[in-house]
């Protein structure tokens, strides 16, 4: 689903690289996510996905074709208006918005503006604009760092929920290992400054998941070893 190819990359003005030479892939399906600290490229490269920023060097392939703008989706406070930018008429855009409103629970608050919304029901409703626009590849950019720990454990749970019914293809974004570890089949560490590589790591859960999961000890050791790769600590 995704393919990134001896991938380089500066921001113009900027002496060194941000990105040299990397490389990884993405299978239809996955859910994979990106960790690494603040300021190494995270961001950059979901720019780079969706055309935002370009290569220097190096191919970036989504579902087999060069990458273009809308892989990620637009996300304005009007739910149907994507698809109206699209050129779907206004009575269209409608309806296929209040099936998705649906689909994330949120049908019954159409009419309401966002300033009426708890925190996870404005993120519900990101993901629905993101669906509206059909791409089979989400970029969830750290998606619940700004909600409240028991919101955003809800809305862990429930994005679980949504990816295994939808079958779409996530890469998502986090500062948070433990949630890495809850929601990915693989998680890339990003370790270096210019990222010259993503060092992989497979958690060994099955789906479906649940929170008690990550008490096992061997969870435990997985999430300790991400910590210490992260902040360049042995581990014992």
């Amino acid at each position: 689903m995704l393919k990134f190819k001896d991938v380089s990359f500066r921001y113009s003005g900027d002496i060194n690289s941000l990105i040299h030479k990397t490389s990884f892939s993405v299978d239809k399906g996955e859910f994979i996510s990106i960790i690494g600290p603040s300021g190494c490229g995270k961001s950059t490269i979901f720019r780079l996905i969706n055309a935002l920023e370009f290569p220097q060097e190096g191919s970036i392939l989504v579902d087999r074709k060069n990458c273009g703008r809308g892989n990620c989706g637009y996300m304005p406070q009007n739910v149907a208006l994507p698809l109206e930018i699209k050129g779907n008429g206004k009575k269209e855009a409608k309806a296929r918005a209040l099936e998705i409103l649906s689909d994330v629970g949120l049908l019954e608050y159409a009419d309401r503006y966002p300033r009426d919304l708890s925190g996870g029901m404005r993120q519900r409703a990101s993901f629905g604009r993101t669906l509206l626009l059909g791409s089979e590849l989400l970029l969830l950019d750290e998606p619940f760092s700004a909600l409240d720990y028991l919101t955003k454990i809800s809305m862990q749970e429930w994005l679980l929920s949504q990816w295994q019914n939808l079958g779409k293809t996530v890469v998502f974004i986090t500062h948070d290992v433990e949630e890495a570890i809850l929601l990915s089949s693989r998680i890339l560490i990003i370790t270096e400054n210019p990222i010259n590589q993503l060092e992989e790591v497979s958690v060994r859960l099955s789906y479906p998941r649940e929170r008690a999961m990550l008490e096992r000890p061997e969870i435990q050791g997985l999430k300790e070893e991400l910590i210490a790769r992260l902040t360049g600590e042995k581990v014992l």
